[in-house]
């Protein structure tokens, strides 16, 4: 079988202009959002998947991230500008079926998205990322708060830039070593893409202005949020996860009636780059359900 190849291209919504990476030509969008510090990259084994079902595969460098629009003020990484990127993009992908995928941040979007119930989505997969109702009403609790002190520490002006920016970006490498378990999964060809995309003018202070954009969001978001999501929903977690803990994904059946979820026992919060196989079977099962 011919191997299916991603060719990169610009998509224009608004204002801004998305740099994504696309798989296959199918009628149907499968639409992948990433998370901190990743990029579309980080669905390289997604996305010719996808393709081979017959989905057409999108995966966004979002606002900020590698060669995609980099808006200065921190007030424009709140998160509703943030799901308006990702209606915008379904908009301009001309199509009224739609598979949204999102891991990390992507995932926390893909849920507000799903929320706002503004677009027609056909299904949604969330990798390692809790619903905004649950991580909210359980950050408070220590086991959380010292897994997410980070969220506090990039509150600082310019500070966490300069760490991470720090010897090459060598920090945003280490993130992702740190916190692997199959730690193969990420040679120095894969870190030098994170780094290299790091290293960008101003992407770093983008990358870190989600959570400055957002904290009344990640931290009260109980108080706010109303609804179900009803459509079909398949949420994949790596339980080794030492940025969120397994028990976030606990309750989520009471936010999601239509709810699926598979476990991955010895996988870390880079689920879909550490386990793609995995995640890859556990999508097509549900799929095929």
């Amino acid at each position: 079988m011919t191997p299916i190849t991603s060719t990169t291209r610009f998509v224009d919504v608004g204002e801004l202009r998305f740099e994504v990476t696309e798989c296959g030509s199918g009628q149907q969008l499968a639409l992948c959002l990433h998370g901190f510090p990743e990029s579309a990259f980080s669905w390289r084994h997604q996305l010719p998947f996808l393709a081979s079902l017959g989905y057409r595969a999108w995966a966004p460098n979002l606002r900020g991230y590698g060669q995609s629009s980099r808006p200065a003020a921190i007030s424009e990484y709140h998160i509703e500008r943030l799901i308006e990127d990702v209606e915008g993009l379904i908009g301009a992908a001309r199509t009224n079926r739609v598979l949204l995928v999102g891991h990390d941040w992507g995932g926390i979007i893909a849920w507000m998205t799903a929320l706002k119930q503004r677009v027609n989505l056909a299904g949604l997969v969330i990798v390692n990322a809790p619903h905004p109702a649950i991580f909210a009403s359980r950050i408070w609790s220590w086991p959380q708060i010292r897994r997410s002190w980070y969220i506090l520490a990039f509150q600082i002006p310019k500070l966490p830039e300069f760490f991470l920016g720090r010897q090459g970006a060598s920090a945003i490498a280490k993130a992702f070593v740190s916190m692997a378990v199959d730690k193969t999964r990420f040679p120095p060809e894969v870190l030098d893409v994170y780094r290299q995309q790091a290293r960008i003018p101003g992407a770093l202070r983008a990358m870190v202005n989600y959570y400055r954009a957002n904290l009344t969001f990640l931290w009260n978001t109980r108080l706010r949020l109303t609804g179900l999501i009803e459509i079909p929903t398949l949420l994949i977690w790596g339980e080794r996860d030492t940025a969120l803990d397994v028990n976030l994904t606990y309750g989520t059946n009471e936010f999601v009636p239509n709810l699926t979820t598979h476990y991955l026992p010895n996988v870390s919060h880079w689920a879909q780059q550490e386990a793609p196989d995995e995640v890859n079977n556990a999508i097509k099962t549900w799929l095929e359900r």
